[in-house]
């Protein structure tokens, strides 16, 4: 069992700044990857960053590439990201999720494959 808590969002305007975080308890930190994934209304939910149990390996989806940073704290068991530049198309509810297989493939990685979830935190972005 792994447990995954996110905090951090909240209401900010564009072009704003959130590091939403996502501490993790009930297995080894480092032994898995991280994916952060979002969900707006009437969307499905879609990866918008990962990182490898590591931190050697970061994968961005394009709209956010340069905008947005993974990171994790293996001493802390935890995961942020980093939301500069905010557009109001960042609107969601962020989800960090773990996935447990070892040595998957970062860059693949889909909602479908994640073996536990938190509950979400509501980003908010005002034009």
């Amino acid at each position: 069992q792994v447990q995954l808590v996110e905090s951090g969002g909240g209401l900010v305007q564009a072009v704003g700044s959130l590091r939403p975080s996502c501490p993790a308890s009930g297995r080894t930190f480092s032994s898995y990857a991280i994916g952060w994934f979002r969900q707006a209304p009437g969307t499905a939910r879609e990866l918008v960053a990962a990182i490898t149990g590591s931190a050697a390996i970061t994968y961005y989806v394009d709209s956010v590439k340069g905008r947005f940073s993974i990171s994790r704290d293996n001493a802390k068991n935890t995961v942020y990201l980093q939301m500069n530049r905010l557009k109001f198309e960042d609107t969601a509810v962020y989800y960090c999720a773990a996935d447990l297989r070892p040595g998957r493939d970062i860059t693949t990685m889909t909602a479908d494959d994640m073996d536990y979830w938190g509950k979400g935190t509501l980003v908010t972005v005002s034009s």
